[in-house]
């Protein structure tokens, strides 16, 4: 999406799209495949240009998160800001295209294939002969052989976070030369492309010590088109330069500098012009798509002299009718600040008129928990009851349409639309049915009217005992829904970061099809006035909806008093607990205090290794406590594990998309996590800057990024790694 032509002609319908929800993003339309993953539903908007219209130099200010507390990728306390680093300055075997599948990268790989499968999986990577550390020395098999000891997981002096695929390689050796790494693996793995990515130098890898503390604050060698030159806590931002030993297209920026900006704090820090490219929200979008159009009142000839007469008239106006000079000045000077506070408005407006908004899908979705471990969510026909009530896609319109972006109800757990194991599987669970959804808790013995013990009930069952969580902790803020009602609004904000066979449910099951899917044959919806509430046992059931309470999830309250209301319809109350954004997921969660929550994953082009501890069956750990890994819904099957086992060394693709399309669809049939919709990702960028901004899957190209020369314009249309529709 570009804003940067036409005038304020061209600027108020630029505005008018934003708030009106018309398409501003377009969406890629279908072109007839049968194949079932589609196309990404809206591709990067970065205005891409060629390297020739790009100027040679500049410093691109761009707002992070965080200063990350460290630059190693393995280690726990690794963040976003973290990643963006590594993938400017260090090797990537593989990288994401605009699909959300990964490709190899050049710069690096020559080639990479499977070259044996019997008696184990060897594969061979072919290094680019270039390819060279900033000290000058050969990236070759010492780093690969370093990277895998550090991270098999045998040596636990490495604090590592992750080990998955490292611990199922056998040895690494020198291939026919220098720039050949043989690996071989001890068990098949089907995501090998995942490993090396990021690579770090031996020096980094080679020693628990190095490993550990070595790369936190520096990282004295790097292999990518820029280095890092200063981490600056101080001034909350990194410094990225040129490295001057790679050999690729030459980086067009002089450099990067990565700084530390509160998402709230950002319109100001544009305005201020202290950064070119930040992810916003809504807010800060509408902001700077009106600062584009002409202001009523302006006058360009009116300066600095024009103010000082208007308040010498105010002054003498003020003494003529009756003010003391003292009273008058006073006046005088309380309207000369008020002139300046709206100068300093207008000086900010004027200035954010340079920037425009860049609009995709995050490779990230939202989903509605449901914690299966205990209380009424652990039958499992009241879970499928709370998902047959939801009307995806109004949730999904209602969080995206009003920004122009494709609103569409994700419908897998694995992918997003377009990567390659995407598929519809919501049919496992059926589409939206109140009567159904209240035939299934009248199944689990949940009955409308029922009597409630030792409460009078109030109106919409407040007050009532409740089936669902006990209480409330300290510092969490408890209300009703009846009263959760804001129904304009607009995206989620960031908190914080995949992947399916076209026989294994796509189309919608019948009644009696999918076991537990729907009420047992013949089970009648209970006859009621729409929304009294059910009981059971002599307790209502009320479910505790827990949410964070920052000023970045505005979107998330508006969705969940959405479902809160859907769950009405069906008899089911909520209560709606806001708590503090640090706690939300550590104490709640993580530790499984809650009975609905909305929270986000990231895709990845690697289910199989990826997705398998997010959907993993917990189970009994040695101290009696329960093993969920991140599955934090606490439902699990032992035939989804054996599914994802399956898939993680069948090194056949078709044959791995296939189990893990089964996976995802009896994933669906459980309801313990019902997907919503692709995230909106909205970026503020200068006009001139080129190839940056909402990425969508894409992985940025750090060499390309840059301002444009003098008069130069950007390509137009989608991005080239979207296929055409046709």
């Amino acid at each position: 999406m570009s804003h940067d032509g036409g005038g304020p002609r061209a600027a108020l319908r630029q505005v008018a799209l934003l708030t009106a929800g018309l398409l501003v993003v377009p969406a890629l339309a279908g072109c007839g495949s049968d194949d079932p993953a589609g196309r990404p539903l809206a591709g990067a908007d970065i205005a891409r240009a060629d390297r020739a219209l790009i100027a040679d130099g500049g410093t691109l200010r761009w707002a992070v998160d965080t200063v990350p507390d460290t630059l190693n990728a393995f280690q726990a306390d690794a963040d976003a800001t973290t990643t963006r680093i590594t993938q400017a300055v260090l090797p990537s075997m593989y990288r994401m295209d605009g699909r959300g599948r990964p490709v190899r990268n050049p710069d690096y790989l020559e080639s990479a294939e499977v070259v044996d499968t019997e008696p184990r999986q060897v594969v061979l990577y072919r290094l680019n002969q270039q390819a060279v550390w900033s000290d000058g020395r050969e990236i070759g098999a010492a780093d690969f052989a370093a990277q895998w000891r550090a991270l098999s997981g045998k040596d636990t002096a490495y604090w590592t976070a992750r080990n998955a695929g490292y611990d199922r390689i056998a040895k690494i050796e020198r291939g026919g030369n220098d720039l050949e790494v043989k690996v071989t693996f001890s068990r098949p793995y089907a995501d090998w492309k995942s490993l090396f990515t990021p690579l770090y130098p031996k020096e980094v890898m080679g020693t628990p010590d190095s490993f550990n503390d070595g790369a936190r604050r520096k990282l004295k060698v790097t292999a990518g088109p820029f280095t890092v030159k200063k981490v600056d806590t101080g001034k909350d931002e990194v410094t990225l330069t040129r490295n001057v030993r790679w050999w690729g297209d030459p980086a067009k920026l002089e450099r990067i500098v990565l700084r530390a900006v509160p998402h709230d704090k950002r319109i100001s820090a544009l305005g201020a012009g202290t950064v070119d490219l930040a992810e916003i929200g809504p807010g800060a979008a509408r902001r700077i798509t009106a600062a584009a159009l002409p202001r009523s009142g302006d006058n360009p000839l009116a300066g600095p002299g024009a103010a000082r007469s208007a308040a010498a008239a105010l002054r003498s106006w003020a003494v003529a009718h009756g003010s003391d000079e003292e009273a008058a000045d006073e006046e005088v000077s309380a309207r000369g600040k008020l002139r300046e506070k709206a100068g300093k408005r207008a000086r900010r407006q004027k200035a954010l008129a340079g920037f425009e908004v860049r609009a995709s899908l995050e490779p990230a979705y939202t989903q509605l928990a449901l914690n299966g471990a205990d209380g009424p969510l652990a039958d499992e026909r009241v879970r499928r009851a709370v998902a047959r009530a939801l009307d995806r896609r109004a949730i999904a319109e209602a969080v995206l349409k009003p920004l122009g972006l494709p609103a569409e109800p994700l419908g897998s757990h694995l992918a997003l639309s377009g990567q390659a194991v995407y598929a519809d599987h919501s049919g496992a669970l059926g589409e939206q049915d109140a009567e159904e959804a209240q035939a299934l808790l009248a199944d689990a013995g949940w009955e409308p009217g029922g009597p409630v013990k030792g409460k009078k009930e109030k109106d919409e069952g407040e007050g009532e005992e409740a089936a669902g969580p006990e209480g409330e902790e300290d510092g969490d803020s408890e209300e009703d829904t009846g009263s959760e009602g804001d129904d304009g609004t607009y995206i989620v904000g960031e908190d914080d970061k995949a992947p399916h066979d076209s026989g294994t449910g796509t189309r919608h099951l019948q009644q009696g099809g999918a076991p537990g899917a729907y009420a047992p044959r013949g089970t009648a919806a209970p006859a009621r006035a729409g929304g009294a509430r059910v009981a059971k046992d002599g307790k209502a059931l009320t479910l505790r909806f827990v949410l964070p309470s920052g000023p970045g999830a505005d979107a998330l309250h508006t969705v969940a008093g959405r479902i809160a209301r859907m769950l009405e319809r069906i008899g089911i109350g909520t209560k709606i607990t806001k708590v503090d954004d640090a706690s939300y997921f550590k104490d709640h969660i993580a530790s499984g205090k809650y009975d609905l929550a909305l929270y986000s994953w990231p895709a990845t082009a690697y289910p199989a290794t990826d997705a398998r501890p997010v959907y993993a069956k917990p189970v009994p750990a040695a101290d009696g406590s329960l093993n969920v890994e991140q599955n934090y819904t606490r439902v699990g099957t032992d035939q989804v594990d054996q599914l994802f086992d399956q898939a993680l060394t069948t090194l056949d693709d078709s044959e791995r998309r296939a189990l893990l399309r089964k996976a995802d669809s009896r994933i669906w049939a459980a309801a313990g996590s019902i997907p919503l919709y692709q995230r909106p990702q909205l970026t503020a960028a200068r006009k001139d800057l080129v190839n940056a901004g909402a990425f969508g899957f894409r992985t940025p190209v750090y060499e390309d990024m840059g301002f444009l020369k003098k008069g130069a314009k950007p390509a137009a249309g989608p991005s080239p790694d979207v296929p055409s529709a046709g």
